[in-house]
C-alpha cells in the first residue's frame, strides 16, 4: 500500500511493521466543545484507513489517539461556564466519545489524556533544556517565583521542513503565541507558568502546566518510543503543532524521521467558507445527526478523497444519502434473486476497488468502481442472468466493503403493529384501492415509521426524529 507522505510530498509505501505491529498516532480533540463535521471528517477516515489496513491487509494496528484535557481553551470555557477545567474537561471527553460511538468509531486502539502524563513531559522539558534546546524565563504572565520554559527554535536547523517555510518567513502573531519572555518570537511554550487561578502541577520551573505540543511527544514516546510508523491529524495542525513535535522529539532523541509517514486531511467549508459560529455555519457531530444518519455522514466524508478540500452543503448530504440508499436497495434485491445460470465478473470490479484503496485509500475511485458494479449486477437481474452464487459471493463483497467504512444503514426492525399494518396497505395496493392504501400509510406514519415503494417491494424504516 502507498500513502502520501506530507513531509517528502510523495507518495510512499506503508512502513513494515515491527514486531509489535503497526504503529499510529492521531492527535485527538481539545475537549472544550462538542465536535463538529470537521472533526468528523479526519476521524471516520483515520477509523476507516485503520480498519482497512487490519481487516483486509491484516495487519496488527496500534491506534492510539490523544486527548487534550488541559489547554487555555478549556480555561477559558471554565472560565464563561462559572466551573473548574477539570469539569469542561471531562464533560467534552464524555460528549467527543459519544459522537464517536455514534458514528460508529471503533477502530482507536487506546485514548490517551495530556494530565496522564506529567512525569513524561516534565522529563521531555528537563532533557530539551539539558541539551541546549530550551530556556526558563520569567515573564509578566507568570505566577510569582514560576517560569514558563520554551523551545528555541532557531536551534533546530530542520525547523519548517514539515510545513515547507523558513523561519525567516514567518510573522509574529500570526499562528505563533506572543509571549513575554521569549529569546524570538517564533519559540514555542513547552512548559507555561500559571496564573493564580489556573490549574497548577509542581515542577522544576515551579507550579505550571505543559503546552500544547509536548504533550503529544511525551505519549509517543511513553507507548511507541521515539520513532514510530504513522502521524496523522488536519492539515490545520501541519503548523506549528506537528512542526514543534518534530522538533521537540528529534532534538530529544537524535534520531530522524519522527514518523516515518505524515498523514494530513485537507479542510472541510461549509457551503464554501469556513466554519465558524459568527457565521452561523458551524455544525456540530451531534447537530447533524439530529437531520441525518450516521451513515450518511461517514459515505460523505468517504466518498471524497481525503486530502482534498471538502465543501459541505446540504446538497452534498442529500447526494450521500441517496447513495447509501442505492446501495441498501442493490444489497436487498441480491437477496431476492432466483437460481439462474451466469458468470457474473465480479473479480474485475472488487480487483479495482481494493487496487484503488491501496493507492494512497483513492476512495472516489473506489466508490466509483463500487457504483459500476451495481450498474453491471442489476442488468444481469434485469434479465433474470444472475445466479445465486454470483448474488451472494457479491453480497459477501459488499459486506467485506461495509466492515470497513460502515456506511449501511442499520435499520430498527418494524415492531409486528406496524408489519401487520404494511401488510394490509401491500393488500389494498394489489387490490388498487389506492385511497385505503394512503390512509394505512398515514396511519403507520403517526406512529413513527414510514414506507417507501421499491422495485424490491415496500420498505419500512423509523423516522428520524
Amino acid at each position: 500500500m502507498k500513502l502520501y507522505n506530507t513531509l517528502t510530498g510523495k507518495k510512499e509505501n506503508l512502513p513494515a511493521p515491527g514486531d509489535k505491529g503497526l504503529n499510529m498516532f492521531v492527535c485527538g480533540p481539545t475537549v472544550y466543545d462538542y465536535s463538529h463535521i470537521g472533526h468528523a471528517r479526519t476521524y471516520v477516515f483515520f477509523d476507516a484507513l485503520v480498519k482497512f489496513l487490519r481487516r483486509r491487509l491484516g495487519l496488527k494496528v496500534n491506534y492510539l489517539q490523544n486527548i487534550t484535557d488541559i489547554d487555555d481553551r478549556i480555561i477559558n470555557r471554565a472560565k464563561e461556564s462559572n466551573k473548574i477545567p477539570q469539569e469542561i474537561a471531562q464533560e467534552f471527553t464524555a460528549a467527543y466519545r459519544a459522537d464517536m460511538a455514534d458514528l460508529a468509531i471503533d477502530g482507536v486502539s487506546a485514548y490517551a489524556a495530556a494530565t496522564d502524563y506529567l512525569p513524561e513531559i516534565i522529563s521531555q522539558v528537563e532533557r530539551l533544556i539539558k541539551k541546549g534546546l530550551a530556556y526558563a524565563a520569567k515573564g509578566s504572565s507568570t505566577a510569582l517565583g514560576a517560569s514558563s520554559v520554551y523551545f528555541d527554535v532557531r536551534k533546530f536547523p530542520d525547523y519548517g521542513r514539515l510545513s515547507r517555510q523558513k523561519l525567516s518567513e514567518l510573522k509574529e502573531g500570526v499562528r505563533v503565541e506572543t509571549e513575554p519572555g521569549k529569546k524570538y518570537f517564533a519559540d514555542f511554550a513547552l512548559w507555561k507558568a500559571s496564573k493564580p487561578d489556573e490549574p497548577k502541577w509542581n515542577s522544576p520551573w515551579g507550579e505550571g502546566r505543559p503546552g500544547w505540543h509536548i504533550e503529544d511527544t511525551a505519549i509517543t514516546e511513553k507507548n511507541f518510543g521515539p520513532r514510530y510508523h504513522v502521524h496523522g491529524g488536519g492539515m490545520d495542525l501541519i503548523f506549528p503543532h506537528h512542526e514543534a513535535e518534530i522538533a521537540q522529539m528529534e532534538s530529544i532523541s537524535g534520531l530522524k524521521p519522527l514518523a516515518k509517514i505524515w498523514l494530513h486531511t485537507g479542510f472541510l467549508l461549509v457551503n464554501g467558507e469556513k466554519m465558524s459560529k459568527s457565521l452561523r455555519n458551524f455544525i456540530t457531530i451531534r447537530d447533524f445527526l439530529k437531520e441525518h444518519a450516521a451513515t450518511t455522514l461517514r459515505y460523505m466524508v468517504l466518498s471524497n478523497h481525503y486530502r482534498a478540500p471538502f465543501d459541505y452543503t446540504e446538497k452534498t448530504a442529500s447526494m450521500a444519502r441517496s447513495s447509501v440508499q442505492r446501495l441498501a436497495d442493490f444489497t436487498a434485491r441480491l437477496e431476492t434473486v432466483k437460481d439462474q445460470a451466469s458468470q457474473f465478473p465480479l473479480d474485475d470490479f472488487t480487483k479495482s476497488f481494493w487496487d484503488n484503496l491501496a493507492d494512497d485509500f483513492n476512495t472516489p475511485q473506489a466508490w466509483a468502481n463500487m457504483f459500476d458494479l451495481v450498474k453491471e449486477a442489476n442488468k444481469f437481474m434485469d434479465n433474470h442472468s444472475l445466479s445465486m452464487v454470483d448474488a451472494q459471493k457479491i453480497i459477501d463483497f459488499v459486506k467485506e466493503v461495509n466492515d470497513i467504512f460502515n456506511i449501511l444503514p442499520q435499520q430498527e426492525p418494524a415492531p409486528a403493529e406496524i408489519m401487520a399494518l404494511a401488510a394490509e396497505r401491500e393488500k389494498a395496493r394489489v387490490a388498487h384501492d389506492f385511497a385505503g392504501a394512503d390512509e394505512i400509510r398515514e396511519q403507520i406514519k403517526k406512529l413513527g415509521w414510514e414506507i417507501d415503494d421499491t422495485p424490491q417491494g415496500p420498505r419500512i424504516s423509523k423516522i428520524k426524529n
